[in-house]
């Protein structure tokens, strides 16, 4: 088998370890909690589906494909729970080692391709990152809703800390930001956000 091929299918194996890297967050109807690769297909496929709701036109195949990669980092960094400020101070560094690490397993030229879609996904400022971030934002909230907002319970999250966190919806979709907002009120509401 040609190299480049074996390096392809090596990327390929090695991206199935996603599947093993479980989120704080748990599948609706209070399943157990959801992996990274489950993650990543549920944002693909909602970006597809919402993209008229993008507040720019964006390219919906870029975009899908900064979803399915964006915590493909994840193998070795491990999950950062979103509302865990300790473990957020040192992300950056355990995802940068990360992506240079499983996206050199590509030819070259993959890798370069695949890192600047991670990279413009992670600088925020085109319209497809910002649009992704939406969906990233977007998809556990949608979980956490259909659960009852036990997983902000379980954490004591404050309404603060989910608002700070959704901020950057708003910039990839004013429209879902008024569904996500709405969500938010109802679960500080209902007392599973605190004030």
């Amino acid at each position: 088998m040609e190299e480049r091929l074996q390096k392809q299918l090596a990327f390929a194996l090695e991206i199935d370890k996603e599947k093993n890297i479980f989120r704080q967050t748990h599948l609706s109807g209070h399943g157990r909690n959801e992996n990274d690769a489950e993650h990543a297909w549920h944002m693909a496929i909602m970006a597809y589906l919402l993209r008229e709701y993008a507040n720019e036109p964006v390219d919906i195949a870029k975009v899908m494909l900064m979803c399915l990669i964006h915590d493909i980092v994840e193998i070795d960094a491990g999950d950062t729970y979103a509302y865990d400020a300790e473990n957020l101070k040192t992300q950056k560094a355990r995802e940068d080692a990360a992506k240079e690490r499983i996206f050199s397993l590509l030819p070259e030229e993959q890798k370069e391709e695949l890192i600047a879609l991670f990279d413009e996904f992670e600088a925020f400022e085109t319209p497809e990152s910002k649009y992704a971030h939406a969906m990233d934002n977007l998809q556990p909230i949608l979980l956490n809703n259909s659960n009852g907002g036990a997983d902000w319970k379980e954490h004591q999250v404050t309404a603060e800390q989910v608002y700070g966190r959704q901020s950057k919806t708003k910039l990839g979709s004013e429209r879902l930001f008024e569904v996500v907002d709405q969500v938010i009120r109802d679960n500080i509401a209902k007392g599973q956000i605190r004030k």
